[in-house]
């Protein structure tokens, strides 16, 4: 089956690639958005302010994620094999408010006991509650788009997505133009495009056929039902959960201990530059997670691994576009995005910029695991790499006089990748057995995929370099690399497409298609 053909199903309607295809074209969009926000941001804080966001927000991710424990996924997954079953909504959405609640009352038991500056060095009181506020505000949004995703109602959904982006760049240039951008307006900024979104999602759902239609209650024997049925799905994830929550936080707390809020800052800039290259790849993740759950409940592990080998290599390499690009511009990426005030984050940003690469397998990989429920497989892997991680965050940002190499925000950004180069890979190995497919296959693509992409990024970028009248132009030399690199990466996977995990067929069949359009004009 070529690669085009695959993305519509035998009843013609739209399937998993279409849906990733709109997803994609939206994400487009989103990235001109996203770029050009995450220009102004940076820039309008400044490094301390920008990391002390950073710094309260990934807080209380971690803490709303271990509060999760993994039933997010597992709602998902369950949502997506029984769409009818409304009692399901209602019953996590009830959990999303007690979790919700739990959160609050952590920040009131820390503020009451006197402990703020040892859990957030630092910082006050008020951005501590924002910063909850953020957290909770997030995680419904992302519930609600959940929901939408396991319904299939992918185009409505992306079109709020881009609306609320159009809207939030709106308002960050006039907060920016008017000099109103600080920390406390950045927070209210967040929270008005978060409930935006969040509404929208609702909007959706209720104006499509799934909607709840006042069943808004269940009874106490569906409640003990799902409470068991979640728990059996979960509990293998406590650990997990717990371990994720401890080490998200001390990453971050041994930065700030130990290297302060500009560190952090410079951190948070190569983390969020980074996170524009998961972009594209990160929309294919739920869709992926839902076909192979649906999969899975069909008993089709053979669906499951053409799956995994038609897109994961694919979007690796999709991946590996972006951040090896990155990686070899970091210094003109930094001055696009921070300005010269953070030139001191060139060499994470250099590092951080492999991160979405990985985490693209790593996103897509741990799928199979929730699909196929080995969580207790995928738990024992996570803590195993979680664990050894923090002795070498320790060491490598902790100063000298006590027994650490200082290396601040590029300390972190070294652990990050390297750690989870080989988690991954772990995960690859043991997903690789289940579903019959050959790991080494996958490992050599990795390599090869990186070091062909890498390396054509570094030749166009010397070339460009050569010219010197253009080093004073920063976005032109940017643009003119990024051009010449992309011409050169479209000629390489016409002539050796399986770097790019695709076929021979499939570049047959995108010609096919090109010549067709042609035709028709």
């Amino acid at each position: 089956m070529s690669f085009l053909k695959s993305l519509r199903d035998e009843s013609g309607n739209s399937s998993l690639g279409r849906r990733y295809a709109f997803k994609l074209s939206t994400n487009l969009v989103g990235l001109f958005v996203n770029l050009i926000t995450q220009a102004i941001i940076p820039r309008g804080l400044g490094p301390r302010a920008y990391g002390d966001f950073n710094f309260i927000t990934n807080f209380f991710n971690q803490i709303i994620g271990f509060i999760d424990m993994g039933t997010s996924t597992a709602f998902y997954t369950k949502l997506s094999q029984r769409p009818r079953e409304y009692g399901l909504v209602v019953f996590y959405l009830y959990f999303s408010i007690l979790a919700s609640i739990m959160t609050l009352l952590f920040v009131l038991i820390v503020h009451q006991t006197g402990q703020i500056n040892s859990i957030w060095p630092g910082q006050t009181i008020f951005y501590i509650y924002l910063g909850a506020g953020w957290g909770i505000f997030t995680w419904f949004s992302q519930t609600l788009n959940k929901i939408t995703d396991a319904y299939g109602l992918t185009v409505p959904s992306e079109i709020a997505r881009i609306i609320q982006k159009i809207l939030g760049l709106a308002m960050i240039v006039v907060l920016y133009l008017c000099h109103k951008l600080d920390l406390a307006n950045f927070f209210y900024y967040n929270f008005i495009i978060i409930g935006f979104l969040g509404l929208a999602f609702a909007a959706v759902i209720k104006n499509s056929d799934f909607a709840l239609k006042g069943q808004y209650t269940i009874t106490r024997e569906h409640a003990k039902k799902y409470i068991h049925e979640f728990y059996e799905y979960s509990a293998p994830l406590l650990l997990y959960a717990l371990a994720g929550v401890v080490i998200g936080i001390l990453d971050r707390w041994f930065l700030q201990q130990f290297a302060g809020s500009e560190q952090q800052g410079f951190y948070s800039l190569s983390y969020q530059i980074g996170a524009v290259c998961f972009l594209f790849t990160s929309a294919m993740t739920p869709l992926l997670m839902r076909e192979f759950s649906i999969a899975y409940d069909n008993k089709d592990i053979s669906q499951m691994a053409y799956y995994f080998r038609r897109y994961i290599p694919m979007l690796y390499s999709v991946a590996a576009y972006f951040s090896c690009f990155i990686a070899v511009q970091s210094a003109n990426v930094v001055y696009l995005f921070g300005g010269g005030q953070y030139k001191e984050a060139v060499l994470a940003v250099m590092i951080m910029a492999f991160y979405p690469i990985h985490q693209t397998y790593g996103q897509l990989s741990g799928s199979v695991f929730f699909a196929n429920g080995q969580t207790k497989l995928f738990r024992n892997i996570g803590i195993y790499f979680m664990t050894i991680g923090i002795p070498i965050t320790y060491f490598l940002i902790a100063p000298a006089d006590r027994f650490g190499l200082d290396t601040g925000a590029v300390g972190l950004a070294v652990k990050m990748v390297g750690l989870q180069f080989f988690w991954v890979n772990a995960q690859l190995y043991y997903n690789s057995k289940f579903l019959g497919l050959n790991y080494w296959r996958y490992l050599g693509h990795q390599i090869i995929s990186v070091g062909c992409i890498l390396t054509i990024a570094w030749i166009t970028t010397a070339l460009v370099n050569q010219m010197n009248w253009m080093n004073d132009f920063v976005i032109a030399n940017f643009l003119l690399t990024g051009f010449l690199y992309t011409l050169i990466i479209i000629l390489v996977a016409y002539k050796f497409p399986r770097i790019f995990g695709i076929k021979h067929e499939d570049i047959a069949v995108i010609k096919h298609s090109i010549n067709n359009r042609r035709r028709v004009k």
